[in-house]
Formats: structure tokens, C-alpha cells, sequence
């Protein structure tokens, strides 16, 4: 299905205005063209093959694809999001061959005006970003919030053997030594309703009360959680009645390293250690009790608890430290 290209564009580049790029609405048949297109992109971590058919069947998602000589070379998701206010860009990848010609920011601006003609009230752009923003991108955006990102690899029967060693593999809790007397809770989506949503007792902990999910930043408005209670996500927090850290973490999925790679994402936020790592220990015990093969866990959290979190992971839990501190950057700009 081709779209309207009508649409008003900015003016286009000669030499791609002279390539003929095609823009079209991705579908089921396309899969296999973009999983060959994004081989090895996000050093293996590629989410996309776990959700490329559930974004397709989204409602407030588009997801389109940039063709040259009838070939994918290029592909963007928007989310809108923030009642409606807000375009959230996901999932951009550009064909290895075609990269550095401009291509990425052809299709950004195709998708902008497209999401502008079916949502006018879209005022917002916001994304995710893990490489170094240079002075170009802090004249284009505003920084929202930053996290560090630390990523670690083990393999499940080795974690689930060290916890044991640890005395870990039961109540973490009792085990672990912590200044809070109580255990980590999981939330049910009352609970996500009532602390999120009707309190501001999270307002404090969320990073300029943004709740980050696996790289989709959103702001704490009633729609934005109802799209965050259809995921498989376990909530936490240290304490219902006064939080101080709470976390969210993906139930584990393949990846494209190999086989019996998965992956595990955990956003943490907060700012008190003991209370981090007794959340980080619970999540990773809860996910990996019934997984047998080699696990990729990255973790999200505040810059300052970063080191003191490796060197935990590392002389603790025996676990393998894959890069050293980079950061996850939530940036916006207007809609022009």
C-alpha cells in the first residue's frame, strides 16, 4: 500500500530526490526484507522481530518504510502518545549500503507531516537516543531526562548457581543485607492506578516525572498508562506507602545473537542503592529461574548509581560488564 505522497514535503535532497525513494506502510509481507535489512543493528539487541506484528496492529502506530528501485532501505515506527500531543519515534534503521546519504532524515520528515495531516493536534517530538549528542543536536532538541545504561551478559544456569552460592535463591530479603526492612513489592494494576495516577508519591522518584519503559518515555497521564498495562512488565516499588526506587522489567524475549539469547530490560529508578540492587536481585531471579541459555540484561538507572551498580555486578554476582557508561537521553523538540 502506497501512501499519499502529496503531502507537504520539505524539499528533498538532489541526489536522493534523484534516487526515487518510495514511501509505504509497512505490512506482515515485509518482514523478513527489514529483518534481513537490520542485521546485527543495536549490537544484536534488536527488539523489533518480537513486536513487529503487534505494532502493526496498533492503533496509534505508523509505521512506514522508506523503498529505492522497490527495495526496503529504511524504516520508522510513530507512536502518538500524551492524549494525542505527543510523537513518539521508535524503531529508526537505515540499510547499511545507504547510510550516511541522508536517508534517515528524509523519512523523519515524511513521517512528521504524515502524523501531522491524521493528528494536527500533535505538538511534540520525543525519542530515545544512546549515542553522543553533539552541539547540532542541542540547538534541534531539549534534553527531558538521562539515565545510565548498564549492560551485562551471563548465562542463566551460571547466575541461578551464583545466587544459590549467595544464599540468594530464596528471599532475597532475608538474605541480603539492606537498611530497608521490608521486601521489594510487585504491583497489580490497582496498585499502578492508584500510585502512578492518583498520588504524586512517584513524582519525586521518576526521572522530571517521566516513566521510561524499555526506551518509550511517557508522561503520567491515564492513556499512557493504559498502553503500558497491555505489556508483560512486572512493577515494583520498595514501599507502597512512601516509594523511594520502583523498577519496571520486561519479561525475557529472543534476540538475534544467536540461539538461546535473551534479553531482559530493567528500568530503575530512584536514587538508593541497597534498595536498587535488592529490586535489580528480584527481577533477575524472578526472569531467569526457568531459562536455560545466555542472557543480555540491561539496566537503566540513575548515572550516580552506575559504578557502585557494575562493581555489584561484577565481584558479586560474577557477571560480565559488556560496555563501559554510556546514557539513555529522552530528548523532544516542537512540531513545526
Amino acid at each position: 500500500m502506497k501512501i499519499d505522497t502529496s503531502l507537504t514535503m520539505p524539499q528533498l535532497p538532489e541526489t536522493l530526490s534523484q534516487a526515487g525513494l518510495q514511501f509505504t506502510v509497512a505490512t506482515e509481507e515485509d518482514f523478513d526484507e527489514i529483518m534481513a535489512m537490520s542485521q546485527d543493528i543495536y549490537g544484536g539487541l534488536d527488539y523489533l522481530p518480537t513486536r513487529y506484528t503487534s505494532w502493526l496492529q496498533e492503533a496509534n502506530r505508523t509505521v512506514i518504510l522508506a523503498r529505492k528501485q522497490g527495495k526496503v532501505i529504511a524504516l520508522e515506527s510513530v507512536c502518538v502518545i500524551d492524549d494525542g500531543e505527543t510523537m513518539l519515534v521508535e524503531g529508526l534503521r537505515v540499510a547499511p549500503q545507504e547510510r550516511g546519504k541522508g536517508v534517515a532524515g528524509v523519512l523523519l520528515r515524511f513521517c512528521s507531516e504524515l502524523v501531522k495531516s491524521k493528528y494536527p493536534e500533535v505538538k511534540i517530538t520525543r525519542l530515545t537516543r544512546d549515542d553522543q549528542l553533539g552541539p547540532k543536536d542541542f540547538q534541534k532538541y531539549r534534553i527531558i531526562t538521562k539515565q545510565g545504561i548498564l549492560l551485562v551478559r551471563f548465562r542463566a544456569e551460571d547466575l541461578k548457581l551464583r545466587l544459590s552460592e549467595l544464599g540468594l535463591d530464596g528471599d532475597i530479603q532475608s538474605t541480603l543485607s539492606t537498611s530497608s526492612n521490608s521486601s521489594p513489592v510487585r504491583l497489580d494494576h490497582t496498585a499502578i492506578h492508584r500510585l502512578y495516577l492518583t498520588t504524586d508519591l512517584m513524582q519525586e522518584v521518576l526521572p522530571n516525572a517521566t516513566i521510561i519503559q524499555d526506551w518509550q518515555p511517557f508522561k503520567l497521564l491515564p492513556s499512557n498508562m493504559a498502553i503500558l498495562l497491555k505489556k508483560d512488565i512486572d512493577w515494583m516499588v520498595d514501599d507502597l506507602s512512601n516509594p523511594t526506587v520502583a523498577s519496571l522489567c520486561t519479561f525475557p524475549f529472543r534476540v538475534p545473537i544467536g540461539d538461546d539469547w535473551y534479553y531482559l530490560n530493567i528500568d530503575l529508578f530512584g536514587k538508593d542503592l541497597d534498595l536498587a540492587r535488592q529490586q535489580f536481585l528480584c527481577h533477575l531471579q524472578r526472569h531467569t529461574s526457568t531459562l536455560n541459555g545466555h542472557v543480555m540484561c540491561q539496566m537503566f538507572l540513575d548515572p550516580l548509581l552506575w559504578k557502585p551498580m557494575v562493581e555489584f555486578c561484577h565481584n558479586t554476582l560474577n557477571v560480565e560488564l559488556v560496555k563501559e557508561y554510556t546514557e539513555q537521553c529522552v530528548v523532544e523538540s516542537d512540531v513545526i
